[in-house]
């Protein structure tokens, strides 16, 4: 599936679903979870141009968030991964591009010798803050649902997470 709206005159998870329907029976799972990978590919898409005059990825972006909310203002890269659910090599790959960036220092952990902290940088704070305000404006690609919406999707979509295993409710 392209990441880009399609502008099509007809839905195509609905038509494969009633095709799925035809071939091989109940197609209510199939179209949810066919609809969430698109929403998922148009709301990066989205997040993607939002982002680009920052120079950030959205794997980037949250990373610099995570920082951001940090109380010391600095977290080693193991909780990052960890918080942001993600591979170890994939959050020094992140890290790695926002420190070239300028947006992220790094330094030894004095409380693991084996250990790197992260922290966000005086532009670091500046981008995260504009680049959040900028989504923020946008709604994150919502802003056709009211707060009630939003409330039953996210618990909605929590449970897909609780029943992963993510974490315990």
């Amino acid at each position: 599936m392209s990441r880009e709206p399609l502008d099509l005159p007809f839905d195509p998870i609905e038509l494969a679903g009633e095709l799925w329907e035809t071939n091989f029976g109940a197609a209510a799972a199939m179209r949810v979870a066919t609809s969430v990978m698109r929403a998922q590919q148009l709301l990066l898409s989205r997040f993607d141009a939002i982002l680009k005059p920052y120079d950030l990825t959205f794997a980037r972006y949250e990373a610099m968030v995570l920082l951001h909310f940090s109380r010391s203002g600095e977290l080693p890269l193991s909780v990052i991964g960890e918080r942001l659910m993600v591979h170890p090599t994939s959050v020094t790959n992140t890290i790695d591009r926002l420190e070239k960036q300028g947006y992220v220092s790094r330094r030894p952990n004095p409380d693991d010798g084996r250990g790197v902290l992260a922290g966000l940088t005086k532009d670091g704070k500046r981008v995260v803050t504009t680049a959040t305000d900028a989504l923020m404006a946008d709604g994150f690609g919502l802003a056709m649902y009211n707060e009630s919406e939003l409330v039953t999707l996210f618990e909605l979509l929590r449970t897909i997470r609780v029943d992963a295993g993510d974490f315990t409710a």
